[in-house]
């Protein structure tokens, strides 16, 4: 039986998350395409035609890179719902503005314009420093106090 070009896509994801040890961004970027779909469905019709075309189709026919794929998908995904920047959080908590392709190993968030909305994670790294964590804590989570472990 032939797959279909998501299953095709699918598993070759799933091959890269196995042998890199990358944290899986799919489920969040599902909850910020249901977020647009309330919003806009039109926008959200034009998303997942880019989801098709430059994440499925790609990775599918081994022209991209999987990871980077539905990275550079999450970026263009959260700046669709929320105008903004998107930068490299490094492992002492500085941020940088993301201008090469989006990796797997680091922490990039997108920043908002609307300060009512808090950063939303495009990555997470599988083993974040203590600056990184102490940065998801304030800016995605909201927390103002820190836990002790």
């Amino acid at each position: 039986m032939k797959r279909s070009p998501q299953d095709e896509a699918d598993r070759r994801f799933n091959e890269a998350l196995e042998a890199t040890g990358a944290l899986d961004p799919r489920e969040s970027y599902r909850g910020l395409l249901r977020q647009l779909k309330s919003r806009d469905e039109a926008t959200y019709q034009e998303m997942v035609s880019r989801w098709k075309s430059e994440v499925i189709e790609p990775i599918q026919q081994g022209e991209a890179e999987p990871l980077q794929a539905w990275l550079r998908f999450g970026v263009g995904l959260a700046s669709t719902l929320h105008p903004g920047r998107t930068v490299v959080v490094d492992e002492e908590g500085r941020s940088h503005t993301l201008e090469d392709l989006p990796d797997w190993r680091n922490l990039i968030l997108h920043l908002p314009e609307d300060r009512g909305v808090r950063a939303i994670p495009i990555s997470l790294p599988p083993d974040p420093t203590g600056a990184q964590s102490a940065t998801v804590d304030l800016l995605v989570e909201g927390k103002l106090k820190l836990e002790k472990k």
